[in-house]
C-alpha cells in the first residue's frame, strides 16, 4: 500500500517508552516556554513529543480514568496483528444493537476488517468494534488480546474492560494520559492506522450499495499539521481525547482524560504551546 506523504517521518524508530520523572513527581515545564500551558476543562493531561519520548508538560498524568472510546486504538492494533485488512465477515442483527455511536451495520451484509477500522477510528462506531471483536471469537477474547498488548507495550496501568470502551458493571476499562500516549505512539508505527485516523472520508457499505463516512475530528480539518485523533465519550469516562500533529519536523502528542466540555479547543492550544517550545 503507497504511504501518504505525512506518514514518511512515521519509520522513525518508536520503541521507546515515554520519558518522564517518577509517578509521584510532577511532569516538567519545558525549557524555554514563552508561558504556561493554557488551563481548561480536562483534569489530567499531557503533551509529549512523539519521537523522543520527552514529556513537556501535563496535569496529573499519571491519574487513572476511564478512557471511553480512546481504548479502540488497542483494538485496532490487535487487529492489525492478526487479520488481513482483507479479511471479510458477516454481520448479524446482533451486532446492530450497541449503545451510543454507531457506524450502521446492516444485519447480513459482509464487511472487510478494513472498512470496520475506518468505522471504528473515523467515527467510534461501537457495532464495528462489536464485530471486530467476534472475529477473535467474541469480546472476552477481544478484551485480552487488548491487555495483553497494553501490557506489552508497558501500558501497566491500562485494561480494557470491552473492545469499545463503554463500560458497564463488570467490564470497566481504565488507562492514564501516559499510558494513552505510549499506546498512540505505539499505533501511529502501523501504517493502515496512520492513514485511517488521518483520512477526511472513506466509503462504507450500506444497504443501497455505498455511504461516504466522515472523519469526526475538527482539528483535522482546522489544525495545520494534524496527524489525527481520537475522541471519547461515557457518563463515567466524561469527554476524553488524543490528538497528534507535527510542525517543522517536531511531532507531538496530546492526551485529555475527565474533561467537563469538547476537549479539542484546548487541545489546539495545548500543542501550540508544546511546538512553542521549540521555537525558542
Amino acid at each position: 500500500m503507497p504511504a501518504h506523504p505525512f506518514i514518511a517521518l512515521l519509520s522513525i524508530a518508536m520503541s521507546l517508552v515515554l520519558v518522564a520523572p517518577a509517578a509521584a513527581a510532577p511532569a516538567p515545564q519545558p525549557a524555554g516556554a514563552v508561558a504556561a500551558p493554557p488551563d481548561g476543562p480536562a483534569q489530567a493531561w499531557l503533551v509529549a513529543d512523539l519521537d523522543s519520548g520527552q514529556i513537556l508538560g501535563g496535569r496529573e498524568p499519571y491519574s487513572a480514568h476511564a478512557p471511553a472510546s480512546t481504548i479502540k486504538a488497542l483494538l485496532a492494533m490487535v487487529v492489525l496483528d492478526q487479520l488481513a485488512p482483507n479479511t471479510a465477515v458477516r454481520a448479524s442483527a446482533a451486532h446492530t444493537q450497541v449503545e451510543c455511536s454507531c457506524v450502521g451495520l446492516v444485519p447480513g451484509q459482509v464487511y472487510t476488517g478494513r472498512q470496520l477500522l475506518d468505522g471504528l477510528l473515523m467515527v467510534s462506531g461501537n457495532d464495528a468494534a462489536n464485530l471486530l471483536a467476534d472475529m477473535f471469537g467474541g469480546p472476552q477474547v477481544a478484551v485480552q488480546k487488548m491487555n495483553a498488548k497494553a501490557y506489552q507495550l508497558t501500558a501497566r496501568s491500562t485494561k480494557a474492560g470491552s473492545p469499545s470502551g463503554l463500560d458497564g458493571p463488570g467490564w470497566e476499562s481504565v488507562t492514564t494520559p501516559h499510558d494513552l500516549a505510549v499506546i498512540y505512539r505505539e499505533a501511529l508505527r502501523y501504517p493502515l492506522f496512520a492513514q485511517i485516523v488521518h483520512q477526511p472520508s472513506a466509503l462504507f457499505p450500506d444497504r443501497s450499495g455505498f455511504k461516504e463516512l466522515k472523519n469526526q475530528d475538527r482539528l483535522l480539518r482546522s489544525y495545520p499539521g494534524f496527524i489525527g485523533g481520537k475522541s471519547g465519550y461515557t457518563d463515567l469516562a466524561q469527554e476524553t481525547y488524543v490528538g497528534m500533529a507535527q510542525r517543522n519536523g517536531h511531532r507531538l502528542i496530546v492526551v485529555q482524560m475527565y474533561g467537563s466540555d469538547d476537549l479539542r479547543g484546548q487541545a489546539a492550544k495545548l500543542l501550540d504551546w508544546g511546538f512553542s517550545h521549540y521555537s525558542q
